[in-house]
């Protein structure tokens, strides 16, 4: 089994982001009662377990190879390579949408803009949104800021994405989000650390605090992954 496939496996397992895994439905209005919280932590599988064994920089190797250094364009018409200038070193949420949306993608939105009031300054500092086009013919990077405005003021940590529709789907298909139907595009949002490989998918609907919550454990695991990496560095070794 190749390097790819098997970091796959890993990314398969733990978060259910294998390529065509995503439960893309007709976009509806989240119903209260229907609210489903993030699975508690389950102990790890043999494949989480041995990506838990990977240094730092494999781990980023590995996932730059998942993920791909596809060429993007942000919302400012910016070129970005998707692995490398968007999750790498952040703590990371996903999610997917389309500008002329009615229904989902306008309750997403307004969610997530509570979720980053919620977090406060952990928003930028540690936390970046990425907010995906399904439609990117449709959606330049012009219609993006309009979209954008209509939620929260501009902010560098909230990036939304667009492109050529060939790394759009690419993108879209890694993430296990793909669908060949615009409006019938997933609506799950994913938070996840590539430093930890740690992914979860998380209904919209989940309360604010929940996803708040879940990140907030993101990003006291990507502190002591680098507390750790710092003190394993040459150098930084207790004497004997």
């Amino acid at each position: 089994m190749s390097v790819t496939m098997r970091f796959l496996a890993v990314v398969a397992v733990s978060s259910g982001l294998a390529p065509g895994a995503a439960q893309a439905h007709q976009p509806q209005q989240a119903q209260p009662q229907q609210v489903q919280q993030p699975q508690q932590a389950q102990p790890q599988p043999p494949q989480q377990a041995k990506q838990a064994k990977f240094s730092p920089a494999e781990r980023d190797a590995k996932a730059r190879e998942y993920f791909t250094d596809t060429v993007l364009k942000t919302q400012n018409n910016r070129p970005v390579k998707f692995y490398s200038d968007t999750l790498k070193g952040k703590v990371v949420v996903l999610s997917f949408m389309y500008t002329h949306c009615g229904d989902a993608c306008p309750l997403i939105t307004a969610k997530l803009v509570q979720v980053k009031n919620d977090l406060g300054e952990a928003f930028g500092r540690d936390v970046r949104f990425i907010s995906i086009s399904v439609d990117p013919e449709q959606d330049t990077p012009e219609e993006l800021v309009k979209y954008a405005r209509k939620f929260h003021p501009a902010h560098p940590e909230w990036i939304y994405l667009t492109g050529a529709k060939p790394g759009i789907e690419h993108v879209v298909k890694k993430l296990g989000a793909f669908s060949d139907s615009v409006e019938n595009h997933s609506t799950a949002i994913i938070i996840g650390s590539p430093q930890q490989g740690r992914w979860k998918k998380v209904r919209p609907d989940a309360p604010v605090k929940v996803i708040a919550e879940e990140l907030r454990q993101l990003v006291a695991g990507e502190i002591e992954v680098r507390r750790t990496a710092a003190a394993a560095a040459p150098g930084n070794a207790r004497q004997p």
